[in-house]
């Protein structure tokens, strides 16, 4: 089954917000086997939207669009759709009741601006908004279904959850798909595929394979489609397996999570404990981490050791180190990681040194030149990168080469 998504609203296009509504759609339409075929992103006017609609209709079976149905003039959605279908405008009674029961919520005066957010196109189901006040709307029209809802994305996800996927999956037949991702770092997608090129030419017609690269790692996504759910899980488990022991290391978990998520688990499975010692990521990597719930579980903390007096002062490194090899060094590095462990207590430590850019390097140290080290349980890995000349993609390529480094070390204790 295939779907379009259509946002609308002139703030997308001009980069005011990011549409992170299409990405999470599409995640959860491809769960129960509806397939996107194309996102579109339209401005706020008339005939963009009905040319959009039109060619939409064209290719797909399903479509969902979002923005555009709020109380303001700018918001026009609603009148448009219902000029594409042919129809009136008329009050939704159950819309009208949704609306004067949040604004009773909140003690505020029901506006006659906002008693319109109950009119809608005369052939629409109402999807009620449980958290707003702009209704969600079915139309099945030519045999094709269009769902429109609010652009606001807590508004969107909880009407999707509770009322279109239900909807949906009661109105469609809808294939099986059977989604299986392994979680890579430190091999690119080239060289992966070239070592598995065998097994991936062996996979049988209703299993594929997808590489979905991200910065020092790769997703391999197998994915099986069908109606024979036992036989398709056991293909793909089946190849996942035969993937996992062919990629070896460079392996993190067969989960769609983040990197450092899985990093944290396989810690917290194992009772592991981690510090680290920044400098030129300037406490991104402690961020990455500390963003997940239940972090604290294996994660101490650390310290942000930008200046020599810092690397000296909190980890121990010694003063005629940093003099005679500076801070971006094999010898610093390696004091750092040591320092992490000793005084900060964990069972595995991470050091990061380098010059992040866009000034500061050297000819023998030019920018992009990064020292990473990650020690625990006896075993220690120091390693020197040179990255490129852009600050950020330096700093968060600093960050996955050392959980890169801390997998493998990882590996190794656990071989």
């Amino acid at each position: 089954m295939l779907a379009e998504i259509i946002t609308i609203g002139d703030e997308i296009l001009i980069g005011q917000i990011v549409d992170t509504n299409s990405a999470w759609m599409a995640k959860e339409l491809n769960k129960i086997g509806v397939r996107v075929k194309q996102i579109s992103s339209v401005s706020d006017d008339k005939e963009h939207i009905l040319k959009a609609l039109a060619e939409a209709a064209a290719r797909a079976k399903v479509i969902f669009i979002t923005g555009g149905l709020g109380p303001t003039k700018d918001d026009i959605t609603k009148k448009t759709l219902a000029e594409y279908f042919g129809v009136g405008m008329m009050e939704d009674k159950d819309a009208l009741e949704n609306v004067a029961r949040i604004f009773a919520k909140y003690n505020r005066p029901l506006l006659e601006v906002n008693k319109l957010q109950a009119q809608v196109p005369a052939n629409c189901e109402i999807i009620l908004n449980k958290n707003g006040t702009a209704p969600g709307m079915w139309f099945n029209h030519d045999g094709v279904i269009y769902v429109s809802m609010p652009g606001v994305p807590f508004e969107m996800m909880y009407m999707m959850e509770d009322g279109v996927i239900p909807k949906l999956k009661n109105t469609l037949t809808l294939p099986s798909i059977i989604h299986k991702t392994l979680l890579t770092v430190g091999e690119g997608e080239s060289f992966l595929a070239e070592r598995i090129a065998d097994i991936e030419d062996a996979l049988p017609p209703y299993i594929k394979l997808a590489y979905l690269p991200k910065l020092g790692q790769v997703r391999l996504r197998l994915s099986a489609f069908g109606d024979d759910v036992a036989l398709m899980q056991k293909g793909v488990d089946e190849f996942a397996g035969k993937i996992i022991e062919r990629i070896g290391r460079v392996f993190v978990v067969a989960e769609d999570i983040p990197l450092e998520k899985a990093i944290l688990n396989k810690m917290a499975e194992k009772g592991l404990t981690l510090s680290v010692a920044e400098s030129c990521t300037g406490g991104y990597l402690s961020h990455l981490f500390t963003q997940h719930a239940g972090s604290s579980k294996v994660f101490f903390g650390g310290g942000i050791v930008y200046s020599y007096e810092l690397k000296e002062h909190i980890l121990g490194v010694k003063p005629e180190t940093l003099a005679a090899f500076g801070a971006v060094s094999e010898q610093t590095v390696k004091e750092m990681v040591e320092g992490a462990l000793l005084n900060f207590k964990s069972d595995f430590a991470i050091s990061i040194t380098g010059i992040a850019g866009p000034d500061g390097g050297t000819e023998d140290k030019p920018v992009g030149t990064v020292w990473i080290a990650v020690s625990g349980m006896g075993k220690l890995l120091v390693k020197k990168y040179t990255f490129g000349n852009k600050r950020q993609q330096n700093i968060e390529r600093s960050a996955v080469t050392a959980l890169s480094m801390l997998n493998t070390l990882l590996t190794d204790v656990a071989d």
